[in-house]
């Protein structure tokens, strides 16, 4: 175990602040800001029911994850043209740069703009060129996971991943979206082995409403290398010793559970049973401009929740976020190095 410098309290807020970080769990439409809705929509000529921003905003009170979504798919439709989707991606790195976050990775979801008519081109290459200039400009590094979206039909997933195939690339994997409840992983057997077959990285959303059997089906039968949230592993102790003796990492999203009530408060929140058990758990922000934070927030607000976590679990949470990225070594190792001379600055040594 890496000894770490003693962190007085007082100074974890600001350490939690500062660390150098990777973001593995954001929906880049949902980071989609009430204010750039409306400029696009004003851009684009598209008719909003909603009279303004605060109106739009009042109606972020979700009950679940559906109730959620409904909003989401509505706020994607000012997305119509590439540089829309360069302008959301490059807000989104912007923000994410002053979290300390030193690298990205960006869900997106082309089925909720090809169904529109927008070409899969526009969406891909918007955000491709967004990643590319916030690392010229910003010194970040950002990948793209193309989600499917699984309320939808496996025979979609595979025209969605067709018309991706010129532009493969330009991403590293794909993932699995959108409503849990009643889409079980299995459902998307055939297409994720062929995602596999083209070397593409493959992760699932999995347990965050629907139950560890999910979990399971996303390891066994589609092979994710990460689980998207997994909350709900800990109601399994098999599942748990699994996730723990595997290294397979969970992006958790605080916020996000809290915000569609996945825990009915931030202090009643698994994190730190998580980490306890050995878990690659990682912290995230899921759909910030709907929950209520970027990833920063996410830290400052479980942390102050939750007095149990510590230094160390910060200190644990950055390294797993390096740990389950799929970035080069060589790049984990000098953030991993960058996370160690925060510490030691926070600790009065640097």
């Amino acid at each position: 175990m890496v000894k770490l410098p003693p962190i007085p309290p007082e100074r974890l807020p600001g350490l939690l602040a500062a660390s150098p970080k990777a973001e593995l769990h954001i929906h880049i439409e949902g980071s989609l800001e009430p204010e750039m809705i409306f400029a696009l929509a004003r851009r684009n000529g598209v008719a909003l029911p909603y009279a303004g921003v605060e109106e739009l905003r009042r109606a972020y009170a979700f009950t679940d994850l559906q109730s959620f979504l409904d909003i989401y798919y509505a706020g994607a439709s000012v997305l119509l043209h590439e540089q829309d989707f360069y302008d959301m991606a490059r807000a989104y790195l912007a923000r994410a740069a002053g979290d300390n976050v030193v690298h990205a990775e960006i869900f997106f979801d082309p089925q909720t703009h090809t169904a529109r008519g927008v070409a899969m081109e526009a969406v891909i290459n918007g955000l491709y060129r967004a990643c590319a200039d916030a690392r010229a400009e910003q010194g970040i590094s950002a990948s793209l996971i193309l989600s499917f979206l699984r309320h939808l039909s496996e025979d979609d997933a595979f025209a969605t991943l067709e018309q991706a195939m010129p532009l493969l690339d330009r991403i590293v994997g794909v993932g699995l979206d959108s409503s849990e409840l009643g889409h079980p992983p299995e459902k998307f057997a055939r297409v994720f082995a062929r995602c596999r077959e083209l070397g593409l990285h493959v992760v699932a959303h999995a347990g965050e409403e629907g139950p560890p059997a999910y979990i399971w089906g996303a390891l066994d039968v589609l092979k994710a290398e990460r689980i998207d949230h997994g909350v709900q592993a800990v109601h399994d102790p098999a599942l748990m010793l699994r996730l723990a003796q595997e290294r397979i990492p969970l992006t958790v999203c605080p916020l996000s559970n809290q915000k569609l009530c996945v825990f009915p408060d931030l202090s009643r929140h698994n994190l730190k049973q998580l980490l306890d058990a050995g878990l690659v758990a990682t912290v995230n922000s899921d759909d910030p401009a709907y929950f209520g934070g970027y990833v920063n927030d996410n830290f400052t607000q479980t942390f102050a929740a939750l007095p149990a976590l510590t230094a160390r679990d910060a200190w644990q949470l950055a390294g797993n976020s390096f740990e389950a990225s799929f970035a080069a070594a060589a790049d984990k190792r000098a953030w991993q190095h960058r996370l160690e001379e925060c510490f030691a600055r926070h600790a009065g040594r640097g």
